[in-house]
């Protein structure tokens, strides 16, 4: 396996990107809106093999105080092989001088993340477009 880094956004194929979201599994996410959320994003790292994409994940930062890591995906042949570590550690490090950097994870992935220096937050709080769907999911508990 060699794989392939980029940054760049230019030659993303959005339709393999929302299928490889799809397949991880990390929910339906049309091309049109990846395209859109990548390109408000700070930061973004891409994983290639072979030319088909195996990973991905961005960051939402404003450059001094907070830094959002979230959308990190990596294909199920592909999972267990550190690229998902790889690609944390390169947002992290992207991070590097905001005050803060946040991440937002899938219900019990937080021992994963805890290895990075991640640590639960007692005050966020959120509000969803589907609070039914997060509270079953585990993302929110009852008001």
């Amino acid at each position: 396996m060699t794989i392939q880094w980029t940054t760049s956004q230019d030659h993303i194929d959005w339709k393999e990107l929302s299928e490889l979201y799809r397949i991880a599994p990390l929910g339906s996410k049309s091309p049109e809106w990846l395209q859109t959320a990548y390109a408000n994003s700070m930061f973004k790292y891409f994983a290639f093999d072979d030319g088909r994409i195996v990973a991905s994940g961005r960051a939402v930062a404003d450059g001094v105080d907070c830094s959002y890591l979230c959308d990190i995906v990596v294909h199920p042949e592909h999972q267990g092989t550190g690229l998902g570590k790889e690609i944390i550690k390169k947002l992290v490090e992207k991070s590097r001088g905001h005050r803060k950097i946040i991440l937002y994870a899938v219900p019990g992935r937080e021992p994963f993340y805890a290895k990075f220096g991640f640590r639960r937050m007692k005050t966020a709080m959120g509000i969803f477009d589907d609070p039914e769907k997060a509270m079953s999911g585990g993302y929110i508990d009852e008001a």
